[in-house]
């Protein structure tokens, strides 16, 4: 930083915590969740009052917090969730929050903590937890710049205009890719319960989700085509269970990329037989079956024999009459209707069984045709998939723009006149 009248002190000391608790929780109008943060733009998102599953749950209690205050998210901290307030209020407890002193700006202080040297440090302090979430002891020991009171509001300020105008075009790039995703979904909804002749004769299929269907078409339980079932967790205290080049193992984050072919732990001999694990080879799918995350519902190609926790269901067909590219497109379909149904009364709350899955009735067009289906869908892929990868790679550049932009200028790179001062 320039040895010009720039200072330095440790955040405790310029930016102590508030340490206000109310008993309120989520039932007050004012709740701040994690959720309610964005990642790495210091923007809070409104949103209805709901109780954040990490702490509120459990203590009944969030904390309080003053406008002008500046809140920081402690758990998982590389998301970098962190934003002035600009009301009074009460927020979750995985949020820290600091009252800046007058010697410094608030928003000054907001632009210091979403540096990625600062989000790095702070996610350091966490390695090797299993729930990442860093101590005030370590972040309020960590020192920050501390220049003149008024350049810190011309450095605000500056970022105030700078981060708007790219937070513009970030918007924008991001529109782009989700008219893309868009397009995507209904070519991929159209094709796999309408298949490629739009002139075909439909009838009803009986299934409020899918509507009609080609006459030509079959209704049947997934039962009826494929073996549904899901697995387990060895216990990781058990060294026996587990090994670094063994049987791979897959979590419920795999159904976020299709086709599932690497592994991120793998298990035993021991522990396949002594833990009822399957042994699931391809061609086979993969649908997230637990939690109130996005994860609930998705579904992947299984590219490789593997097997699966407890939070995964297999879908493994048994007859060739079942594709599983196109099973697995056809639940991308109906990724609503599961989530609805597995909410619904006489389920598991929050959870899909195997034995829905299993007795879900899907259409099932003749072997030729699903091969087809998928053929378009790929097809279409191909096409898109240049444009999405440029779009998206202007957004990652726009971006790393953002985040250097801030750190040149809390650091003093950027001068106080080329600000605007």
């Amino acid at each position: 930083m320039p040895s010009h009248c720039w200072q330095s002190a440790r955040l405790k000391f310029v930016a102590p915590l508030r340490n206000e608790r109310t008993p309120a929780g989520a039932d007050h109008a004012e709740y701040v969740g994690l959720e309610n943060i964005e990642s790495w733009t210091g923007r809070m998102i409104a949103s209805e009052p709901k109780a954040d599953k990490d702490s509120e749950a459990e203590t009944g209690l969030a904390n309080v917090f003053r406008e002008g205050d500046v809140l920081f998210g402690k758990l998982r901290p590389y998301l970098a969730k962190a934003c002035q307030a600009p009301r009074d209020g009460v927020c979750s407890t995985e949020l820290l929050v600091m009252q800046p002193a007058e010697a410094l700006n608030p928003r000054f202080l907001l632009y210091e903590l979403l540096t990625p040297d600062f989000v790095g440090a702070v996610d350091a302090s966490t390695f090797g937890a299993r729930m990442p979430r860093a101590s005030w002891d370590f972040i309020g020991s960590l020192e920050i710049r501390l220049p003149p009171l008024e350049t810190q509001s011309i450095i605000a300020n500056y970022l105030d205009r700078e981060t708007a105008r790219i937070d513009r075009l970030i918007a924008a790039k991001e529109r782009m890719l989700a008219l893309l995703e868009e397009k995507r979904a209904a070519l991929i909804s159209r094709v796999v319960t309408r298949g490629l002749d739009p002139n075909v004769p439909l009838k009803p299929s009986g299934q409020e989700w899918l509507g009609e269907i080609p006459a030509h078409w079959q209704v049947q339980p997934i039962k009826y085509l494929a073996v549904v079932g899901n697995g387990s967790t060895p216990s990781v205290d058990n060294a026996d269970y587990w090994d670094d080049q063994g049987y791979p193992w897959l979590n419920s984050s795999v159904v976020n990329v299709s086709p599932v072919t690497v592994a991120s732990r793998f298990v035993t001999e021991t522990a396949l037989r002594e833990c009822h694990l399957p042994k699931i080879q391809p061609p086979a799918v993969l649908v997230g079956i637990t939690g109130q995350g996005k994860t609930r519902g998705m579904a992947a190609v299984l590219g490789v024999e593997a097997t699966i926790n407890q939070h995964l269901a297999f879908i493994k067909p048994r007859t060739q009459a079942l594709c599983a590219d196109y099973l697995c497109h056809l639940l991308g379909h109906a990724y609503a209707f599961l989530r609805s149904d597995s909410d619904g009364a006489g389920s598991t709350k929050g959870a899909i069984t195997c034995e829905q899955l299993a007795n879900m009735k899907i259409p099932v067009p003749p072997r030729c045709e699903q091969i087809e289906i998928c053929a378009r869908i790929g097809q279409s892929l191909a096409v898109s998939m240049p444009v999405r990868s440029k779009i998206q790679a202007s957004l990652d550049l726009l971006t790393e723009r953002r985040a250097a932009l801030i750190t040149a200028a809390v650091t003093g790179q950027i001068p106080p006149e080329e600000m605007g001062a």
